[in-house]
């Protein structure tokens, strides 16, 4: 290894916008960040579950909707190309 070319492992703390701080280590002394796991909603429990399933379902009733859209252009234009 090639002395004097890695980066200074020291120790960091880390500081969350809610408040919250704790220690680690890095190559910064310090570390800002938005979220951490005592104000993110996932590790707290106040998470809240989107209804996919209705996501879902207006989908595919907007991709049924353009599918017969699709079929009666498709339709239409078979039948003016016979008239002519």
């Amino acid at each position: 290894m090639k002395p004097d070319i890695h980066p200074k492992y020291v120790e960091a703390e880390v500081r969350c916008a809610c408040g919250n701080s704790f220690k680690t280590r890095s190559t910064r002394p310090v570390i800002v960040v938005g979220i951490c796991n005592a104000c993110h909603p996932f590790y707290t429990g106040q998470q809240k579950f989107v209804d996919t399933a209705g996501r879902v379902d207006k989908f595919q009733q907007r991709m049924a909707k353009t599918k017969a859209a699709q079929e009666a252009m498709a339709a239409a234009s078979a039948a003016k190309k016979k008239r002519k």
